[in-house]
């Protein structure tokens, strides 16, 4: 399908995506049940922190790190991998490839289709944020909301590219759920999801720097809480953007090498 016509598609498919996010809305409840791991970490780090601040952060600074963590992980998050492990061992991905639409299209609107509700969580979250914790639980400046709304939008596109091209493996091998759970543990560790990556060691910091997992969550929590000026800010959305472009070509790269591999099986 041209351009065109998938532009035009597309409203349709966030549609569906929507309605099966309805429709579906006790399995999404679960899941956001499933990433409240920062309200774990606030807690145990603002205990710590009652006796002694930890870096720049004291209790206050904690609790607005956190509930930020919690609502970029709402608008970031993606389960594209383990859709595409379950349609390849299935055999069902070959009704997605008969529409004249690409399949990644339909699992992008699919995985943005859960925003609206998730919206109904995070934004009486960030409210009360900024009506007990004040102004810096948000973006200050015009440009700081700028540059957090991209990075939102490149952290939900590392999460998703990953997804794609880590479910892309299935169609070489059984299946590529261990490697999805593999990248789980260093995002868990890396990314600023159970404390802040300014925390680690200055040699291990300017590692993640470099590696994808600190744009996925820890960037676009930094800017919602106004942790960078702009010249440092632009330089980290440059990386984030960087690992974005790298990702598309990977992900898309593997994804048609494997579908001349593929073969439909199960039922």
């Amino acid at each position: 399908m041209s351009v065109r016509g998938t532009l035009r598609a597309l409203p349709t498919l966030l549609r569906v995506g929507v309605s099966e996010a309805v429709a579906y809305r006790a399995e999404m409840l679960v899941w956001v049940l499933g990433t409240t791991m920062p309200f774990i970490s606030m807690a145990l780090w603002t205990a710590v922190a009652r006796y002694e601040p930890v870096g720049r952060y004291d209790s206050h600074e904690f609790v607005r790190y956190f509930l930020a963590t919690f609502v970029v992980r709402q608008m970031t998050g993606a389960y594209a991998a383990w859709q595409i492990n379950f349609e390849v061992r299935q055999g069902t991905l070959a009704m997605r490839l008969l529409r004249p639409i690409s399949p990644l299209w339909s699992y992008a609107a699919e995985n943005l289709g859960t925003f609206p509700l998730r919206l109904f969580l995070v934004v009486p979250l960030t409210l009360f944020s900024v009506s007990t914790l004040g102004t810096r639980s948000v973006p200050g400046t015009a440009w700081g909301w700028g540059f957090f709304l991209l990075a939102l939008v490149g952290g939900w596109l590392i999460t998703f590219l990953v997804n794609v091209f880590v479910g892309s493996l299935s169609l070489y091998i059984e299946s590529s759920n261990r490697i999805m759970d593999l990248w789980f543990a260093f995002f868990l560790v890396c990314s600023g999801y159970l404390y802040p990556v300014e925390l680690f060691p200055p040699v291990l910091r300017g590692l993640l720097d470099w590696l994808p997992f600190r744009y996925q969550i820890g960037l676009p929590v930094e800017l919602m809480t106004n942790a960078h000026g702009f010249t440092e800010a632009l330089g980290l959305l440059g990386r984030q953007w960087l690992w974005v472009a790298l990702l598309l070509g990977l992900s898309i790269l593997s994804w048609k090498r494997g579908l001349k591999r593929f073969a439909a099986y199960g039922g």
